[in-house]
């Protein structure tokens, strides 16, 4: 936890009028897949509570007690514009509750009536009665997992879903009337620039409304890490994996999908919103084992925000303490990742989290600078000198165009091509002239 640096304002910040978002971590898999580096587990129970069967009644404790947390820290959220149910697999969970934790969204926070709901699922574990109950209940959009149509590429991933039912899974979805999207992954050993290809053409041709390409991150403590630190497998290559990105553009562009997150294609009209909110800093509370909030204002308490000896959250956070008038900040938090600490966390209620910490100006910046540079809408120069009380030097502006790394449309700062595939390199330097102006 690190406080030292954080800014107290007067005055909630103007960024507490955007949208409200809930994220719903379901930490459940059939198995683990080799390169996942997710807070996932196999087991059907964990102990202490927190089992397959048990999960929603766990996540819905949760909500309630977050909400109590906000109420105490002035964070008065609006409806919720967007839900999201990631993992690890959801859709291991009965479809009923799922329903049942967004039944809790909605009494607890309240959904807004255009609301965008989305659950990922296992192109297995889902069938036509499975998403009729997830349409009758409120969802509005299903994101499967599909990462490749090329058997040996699932096969090196160590994915187990039959491709076909990813087809059945879309078309059953699309005669419900819900959107949906596909998850791809490019740059596994052994996939060739042809498998890469067809994978991104079979998606096109599912016809769904949203497509997400992501290179492959190989971390050394998964499975597929150990094979290839003992050579078993070829490690990724960026120039091949840069090839590949450039492909998918051009084939997802040619097919009428638009780029407008650097991982993230749409028809128009159907980029996720909730996906929006993260790259616009918008709020949002993280529920389920791992999970990460973002809040944009929180009242400090009379005792400052610091660590309850018995919770491990801001004091305060459980109505202890009183709010201090006038003193505002930003935070993110992220809950205790092993289920079975979380719920005993939960059956004290307590907010589970494992830590939070402050945000302070610098990194404000940042997070901004990084977010805004993601997206097709690019980067409102403006804005971010009024949310920071910092100048992007046009200089440094000047330079990055001329590299032929960003564009300027009026305001915004928007990455090129070439700016999207070194994204790491247009945000460092970008902060580098912000911080030495």
């Amino acid at each position: 936890m690190s406080d030292a640096a954080a800014p107290f304002t007067a005055h909630p910040p103007a960024s507490t009028t955007m949208p409200f978002e809930v994220y719903v971590h379901v930490p459940f898999c059939i198995r683990r897949c080799g390169y996942c580096d997710f807070n996932t587990y196999t087991a059907l129970d964990l102990g202490e509570g927190a089992s397959r069967a048990n999960y929603a009644t766990l996540a819905i404790r949760e909500m309630q007690v977050v909400h109590e947390w906000q109420l105490a820290h002035g964070v008065a959220e609006p409806p919720a514009s967007t839900v999201f149910f990631g993992g690890g697999t959801p859709t291991l969970l009965p479809a009923g509750d799922l329903v049942a934790m967004l039944d809790a969204v909605r009494e607890i926070w309240g959904i807004r009536e255009d609301a965008e709901i989305t659950t990922e699922a296992n192109p297995d574990s889902v069938d036509s009665e499975y998403l009729r109950i997830l349409r009758d209940g409120g969802f509005t959009r299903i994101s499967f997992g599909m990462q490749s149509s090329v058997p040996h590429v699932l096969r090196t991933l160590d994915r187990t879903h039959n491709p076909s039912n990813v087809a059945a899974d879309v078309e059953a979805a699309h005669r419900l009337g819900l959107e949906t999207s596909v998850d791809l992954i490019y740059g596994a050993p052994g996939e060739s620039t042809e498998d890469w290809c067809d994978s991104v053409r079979s998606a096109i041709g599912l016809g769904v409304h949203h497509i997400s390409a992501y290179a492959l991150t190989v971390e050394p403590h998964t499975k597929m890490g150990r094979r290839i630190a003992t050579g078993e497998l070829e490690a990724p290559d960026d120039d091949g994996e840069a090839a590949k990105y450039e492909l998918a553009d051009q084939l997802l562009s040619a097919a009428g999908l638009e780029w407008y997150e650097i991982s993230n294609w749409a028809r128009p009209g159907h980029e996720s919103r909730h996906n929006l909110g993260y790259w616009r800093n918008a709020d949002w509370a993280g529920i389920g084992p791992g999970a990460h909030s973002h809040y944009n204002a929180v009242r400090r308490m009379d005792t400052g925000i610091g660590h309850d000896s018995k919770a491990g959250i801001p004091v305060g956070a459980n109505g202890h303490g009183a709010p201090v008038r006038d003193a505002w900040t930003s935070m993110r938090a992220w809950d205790i990742p092993h289920p079975r600490v979380w719920a005993v966390a939960l059956q004290h209620s307590r907010v589970p989290w494992q830590d939070f910490e402050l945000i302070d100006c610098d990194e404000n910046a940042e997070e901004l600078l990084m977010l805004g540079v993601r997206l097709r809408e690019g980067l409102n120069v403006s804005a971010f000198a009024e949310r920071t009380g910092m100048k992007i030097p046009s200089t440094a502006i000047d330079a990055l165009v001329n590299e032929g790394l960003l564009t300027r449309s009026d305001d915004a700062l928007i990455a090129t091509l070439q700016g999207r595939l070194l994204n790491d390199l247009v945000i460092e330097r970008l902060m580098d002239a912000v911080l030495h102006d």
